[in-house]
Parts: structure tokens; C-alpha cells; sequence
């Protein structure tokens, strides 16, 4: 299992922490997904052979959200 944080921006509310983390949450080896809405930080325990932080980025980033 692999850790990643990302930097989120633009989450302000309890719909954007769903949005976010219902995102993750379908792509297969996201295995557990923790949003921090007042820090803007998203951290994921993935399976680095099912899934990529890239993979994750673009997920987020279909939902509105910026990622860096």
C-alpha cells in the first residue's frame, strides 16, 4: 500500500468533502480516503499496481476541484 496527499482547492463544504472522496472511492485500489476540508488536503491509501496519484488528480479535478 502507498500514501499520497494532495492539495485541494476550492473544497468549502460538507458536498464538496463527498464529492471529493466519492470520486477517489471509485477508482479500483483506492482503498481508504481522508479529507481535511479546513487544511484542503485529501490523504489516499491506494494499491500503487491498480491506481496512480495522476489517476487520482484527474478524478478530483472532474468534480470542479483544483489540484496541486
Amino acid at each position: 500500500m502507498q500514501h499520497v496527499t494532495l492539495n485541494v482547492k476550492g473544497m468549502s463544504c460538507g458536498h464538496c468533502e463527498k464529492a471529493v472522496r466519492t470520486a477517489l472511492m471509485g477508482l479500483e485500489g483506492v482503498n481508504e480516503v481522508q479529507v481535511h476540508l479546513s487544511k484542503g488536503k485529501v490523504d489516499v491509501q491506494f494499491d500503487e499496481q491498480k491506481v496512480n496519484p495522476a489517476q487520482m488528480k484527474e478524478a478530483v479535478e472532474d468534480q470542479g476541484y483544483d489540484v496541486n
